[in-house]
């Protein structure tokens, strides 16, 4: 059963300071300088709904470890960096990244309702950023992806677009309605696990146009945190006619045995989500804590494989830093050529490890 954690704050309060988080027992009063220096430096946002997850008696709370922020955070390897994507090499204007041919992203709005202390974006969203494209810079936008006819999908990130009000999204499908080569809006989200209130009848409908496509990615990473309410607006989504995928990232501490990752991708197909992507960790700044290994994410893919049902299976894959894109990086099944055999025969692992010839031998 989920423990639900009471707040002393008002119910619609979202955690934003380092002394609402010592006051909620979320933080121990003596790190406070070394809170308060975290928060110099990234944004912090926990809203009433991820608060009431986290177990106050637990120092590794796998929520927690999502959301609230810690000294190591300001320990940054040599090899993190600010863009760990590379988003910058392939931006031709504000807002936009163009990195593959027939899709790009459209960054409306750098803010969120709440701040993941993983994020590969943390140096760009936040207090003290700009906090949405202008007016010129999302028109500048629009006519870029209209000059481009080989642009199909427009994918919408971050900042989190559900952030925008219904009235801001509407006129922007409008726009991208009247563009004949997109076919594609994908919108990626936390919304509706973070603050599921905020998934009301009028967004989902400002999500839709009908000369268009639209599909929504959520972001989850526990399944805590599938509370009822994130079901609810969940499923507001699906039967509005809006297809979901689920995107992930491979977390040490929140995600990183079998049992938990098992219980993360049934919770989203549960709820009429298709896993997508597993991500390792991108190598942003003060992230190095909550990063596991490629061979460990590689372990467990594996033991996904023989557990669960192939609708359960995200792909796991690497963003390579310095914008040169994904790369699946999960365990190969198929092995080398066996050499010697006259009929090249494969060899091929199944998920236990075992070893087996294609095609088999005759008889």
């Amino acid at each position: 059963m989920t423990k639900v954690t009471q707040l002393n704050t008002p119910a619609s309060a979202t955690l934003r300071h380092p002394e609402e988080l010592i006051a909620e027992g979320f933080a121990a009063a003596d790190g406070r300088a070394t809170l308060t220096e975290v928060a110099a430096r990234y944004a912090i946002a926990v809203t009433p709904a991820v608060a009431a997850l986290i177990d106050r008696d637990d120092p590794d709370d796998p929520i927690a470890r999502q959301y609230i922020p810690r000294a190591e955070e300001l320990s940054s390897l040599a090899f993190e960096r600010d863009d760990p994507i590379g988003d910058a090499a392939h931006a031709p204007v504000e807002g936009i990244v163009h990195r593959h041919r027939d899709r790009v992203l459209f960054k409306p709005v750098h803010v969120c309702a709440v701040y993941c202390r993983f994020c590969f974006r943390r140096e760009m969203v936040g207090p003290g950023k700009d906090n949405a494209l202008s007016r010129e810079a999302t028109a500048a936008a629009l006519d870029y992806i209209r000059a481009h006819d080989e642009i199909w999908e427009v994918i919408f990130t971050g900042g989190d677009p559900l952030m925008l009000s219904p009235r801001r999204l509407s006129e922007i499908m409008a726009e991208l309605a009247a563009i004949e080569h997109v076919k594609i809006v994908r919108f990626h989200t936390r919304l509706p696990v973070a603050d599921p209130t905020r998934i009301t009848p009028d967004l989902v409908q400002a999500l839709r146009t009908p000369s268009k496509t639209t599909w929504l990615a959520l972001h989850a990473n526990h399944p805590r945190e599938f509370t009822a309410a994130a079901r609810v607006a969940c499923a507001r989504i699906i039967d509005a006619g809006i297809p979901m995928v689920s995107q992930s990232v491979l977390l040490r501490g929140v995600n990183d045995d079998p049992d938990t990752l098992e219980a993360l991708m049934r919770a989203f197909v549960e709820c009429r989500i298709k896993p997508y992507y597993l991500h390792h960790g991108d190598l942003a700044p003060g992230t190095a804590h909550l990063r596991t290994t490629l061979a460990e994410g590689q372990a467990l893919m594996r033991a996904l494989r023989g557990n669960v049902s192939g609708l359960c299976q995200p792909e796991y894959v690497l963003d390579i830093p310095g914008g040169y894109g994904k790369a699946p990086v999960g365990p190969n099944y198929l092995l080398d050529a066996d050499g010697t055999d006259p009929n090249s025969r494969y060899r091929v692992a199944d998920y236990c490890g075992e070893v087996h010839l294609y095609p088999p031998r005759s008889g």
